[in-house]
């Protein structure tokens, strides 16, 4: 290993805040020692708050209609090869019933910013899951809303957002999305999220095209500062009826390397091996949990949301992501040794910084 990478990841470990071309150095000076370092650290990182536990969240796919055209989403709206859906209140709430019965207590509700889902019906979602649902959370992921939106919803009892920011550079933003979408509108949804007290999830997309080494120090040095309680990173996968469409894949290592540095930065952290992760590499999740993260979201959703929800190409809807395998997902977890945990698993902020 470069004796220049071992000095910037020990800065890291021992909790001091690095410069934008800091982080940049340090990921070119990414190799297998310094992955393995990294991975090292990270693991007991995690374990210094959450030992080897890894926590379940119920996915939930509840539409795939979008009103945004982001130039790398599958189900982006001028897309009109989508077979587009939108759950009914009761499929959603039977989905919540399922993932309760099996003992998991938070659900995830994701989806397109779809105009059919206004703030008077998901508050009334909200409470019904409350209702039916004791002691579970409810986390949302339905993108930019407004203040008022999220105070409404706060209020119903949502206790999570999530709203990966994509990237932190402007100009980068700007490449990737419509130009009515500004990457000041998104970091506003954030701060307005975490000021109203949701346990909020940030994140970013690695290997998007366009990005470059500087792009990706400064998602770091945006998460160091903004500390979100969760943090969804994954590859860029192209999906065929996007622009991107021939844009190579982001690169799955590099996509592990972050984690581990995710990990470090703040031990509490909420961070999943995402699906992404897992349709890119064949053992993307297990690869994931080494590397640092620490939730799993098997998939809840009724089978046509699951085969529509198209993002990206290829994605992984069987298997150890598919709650019909949940005992297959909790055998595999224990061969790695790992601990899988039904319960809400909060973001537990009095350990936040410690190691």
């Amino acid at each position: 290993m470069k004796r220049r990478a071992e000095e910037l990841i020990r800065a890291l470990w021992e909790r001091r805040s690095l410069e934008k071309l800091e982080y940049e150095e340090l990921l070119s000076l990414r190799d297998a020692d310094s992955a393995a370092l990294l991975r090292s650290l990270a693991k007991k990182a995690r374990e210094s708050t959450y030992r080897n536990r890894v926590f379940l969240r119920a996915l939930i796919e509840i539409s795939n209609v979008c009103k945004n055209d982001c130039l790398y989403c599958g189900v982006r709206a001028s897309n009109k090869n989508v077979c587009r859906f939108s759950l009914t209140d009761e499929e959603i709430l039977s989905s919540c019933a399922e993932g309760y019965a099996l003992g998991l207590r938070t659900f995830v509700l994701q989806g397109g910013e779809d105009a059919r889902f206004t703030d008077k019906r998901l508050t009334s979602l909200i409470t019904n899951i409350k209702r039916t649902c004791p002691e579970a959370a409810v986390t949302l992921s339905l993108g930019e809303r407004s203040r008022k939106s999220y105070t409404a919803l706060r209020n119903a009892g949502a206790d999570r957002y999530l709203l990966r920011h994509e990237t932190a550079n402007a100009a980068h933003y700007a490449s990737l999305h419509p130009e009515n979408m500004r990457l000041e509108t998104r970091m506003r949804c954030l701060s307005d999220l975490k000021e109203l007290g949701f346990q909020v999830g940030a994140g970013f997309m690695v290997g998007s095209p366009n990005q470059t080494l500087s792009h990706l120090a400064e998602d770091l040095q945006f998460i160091e500062t903004f500390r979100p309680q969760m943090c969804g990173i994954g590859p860029f996968l192209p999906q065929h009826d996007t622009p991107f469409a021939k844009e190579p894949a982001g690169d799955t290592d590099l996509c592990l390397y972050l984690l581990s540095i995710l990990r470090i930065l703040d031990p509490a952290l909420l961070l999943p091996a995402t699906t992404a992760l897992a349709t890119a590499h064949e053992n993307g999740t297990i690869l994931g949990l080494e590397a640092g993260a620490n939730v799993i979201m098997p998939n809840l959703s009724p089978r046509r949301a699951k085969e529509n929800y198209v993002l990206y190409d290829g994605k992984k809807i069987t298997g150890d992501q598919n709650a019909a395998n949940l005992e297959t997902l909790k055998q595999t977890l224990a061969t790695a040794g790992y601990v899988p945990d039904f319960s809400r698993g909060d973001y537990r902020k009095e350990h936040h910084g410690t190691l």
